[in-house]
C-alpha cells in the first residue's frame, strides 16, 4: 500500500511556547522530527502540515516539504487530514508528532505493515513496556491495553490494568503488563477523512483522548509492540535532556 507520513505541527504549545523552533542543538526541533521520519523505508514521502508561516519557514529553510492548514484547526488530526485530502493517491496516512524527534523509522514502518496485514483494521498505532511506577501514575503517560490479536480495548490515563494487590515485581514481569501508548497513528485514508468529520465522544472528553473515538464508534485499532521508548518534548525539562541526547552523538 501507498502511504505518506504527515506532520502536524502548530506554533503555539501550553507547556513550552514555540517549542518546534526550539534550535539549541543547530537545527529546529521540527527538523529533527521531519529527518527521523525520513528514514523510515515504506512511505512515499513526508509532509509538514502548518498553522503559521514561521513553521513554514523553518521548513522549507532546511528543505523540507510543508503545506499551510487552517490556523483554526480544532486538532493535530484534522490538520493532518487537510493535507490527506491532497494525497489522493495514498493509501496509509501516518501522524507523526512533531515534538517526537527520537522516533524510529522502524516503528513508523511497523505501524504501515499492521494495516497491511490486517485489512479489517482502520487504524494502527504503536505502545512501548512501563518500567516505572512513577510514569504507571504519571496522568501524562498514556496506557493502552490489548487483547492477543494487538487490538486495542482501551486508552486511558489511568493506570491500567490496576492491580488490586500491588507488588514491584509486576514492572518487571516479561512480557510487560503494563503499556505506554506512544503517539503514532497509521489510518487508512478514507477512514481519517471520515474520523476528522466524526463529533467528540463521551469517554474521549472525559479522558481527552480523541483515539476512544475510534473505539466507541467501533472500530479496531491495532497496537504495535516497540521495545525503544520515544520521548515526546512536552515541557522545558524534556528538551534540556534531549539537547543532551543530541549532543553527545
Amino acid at each position: 500500500m501507498s502511504s505518506y507520513i504527515v506532520i502536524p505541527a502548530r506554533l503555539e504549545s501550553t507547556r513550552l511556547p514555540r517549542k518546534l523552533l526550539l534550535h539549541e542543538t543547530g537545527k529546529p526541533l521540527i527538523q529533527h522530527t521531519y529527518e527521523a521520519a525520513c528514514r523510515a523505508t515504506r512511505p512515499l514521502g513526508v509532509r509538514v502540515a502548518a498553522d503559521h508561516e514561521e513553521i513554514a519557514a523553518a521548513v522549507r529553510a532546511f528543505g523540507g516539504h510543508v503545506e499551510m492548514t487552517d490556523p483554526n484547526a480544532p486538532s493535530g488530526t484534522d490538520r493532518v487530514a487537510e493535507v490527506a485530502r491532497h494525497l489522493t493517491d495514498a493509501d496509509v496516512i501516518v501522524n507523526v508528532q512533531g515534538d517526537e524527534p527520537e522516533i524510529t523509522g522502524s516503528a513508523i514502518d511497523l505501524a504501515i505493515e499492521l494495516l497491511e496485514a490486517n485489512p479489517t483494521a482502520v487504524m494502527s498505532t504503536l505502545a512501548t513496556p512501563i518500567r516505572s511506577r512513577q510514569q504507571l501514575h504519571d496522568p501524562a503517560c498514556v496506557k493502552v491495553v490489548f487483547d492477543a490479536n494487538k487490538r486495542a480495548m482501551y486508552f486511558s490515563r489511568s493506570p491500567i490494568p490496576h492491580a488490586r494487590q500491588w507488588d514491584d515485581s509486576l514492572l518487571q514481569d516479561e512480557p510487560s503488563h503494563f503499556y505506554q501508548h506512544v503517539g503514532l497513528y497509521a489510518y487508512r485514508r478514507e477512514f481519517l477523512l471520515e474520523l476528522a468529520s466524526m463529533k467528540p465522544s463521551r469517554l474521549e472528553q472525559i479522558e481527552r483522548l480523541e483515539q476512544l473515538r475510534v473505539l466507541e464508534a467501533g472500530h479496531q485499532i491495532l497496537v504495535g509492540v516497540i521495545d525503544e521508548p520515544t520521548i515526546g518534548i512536552d515541557t522545558p525539562e524534556d528538551y534540556r535532556a534531549f539537547v543532551s541526547r543530541a549532543s553527545s552523538c
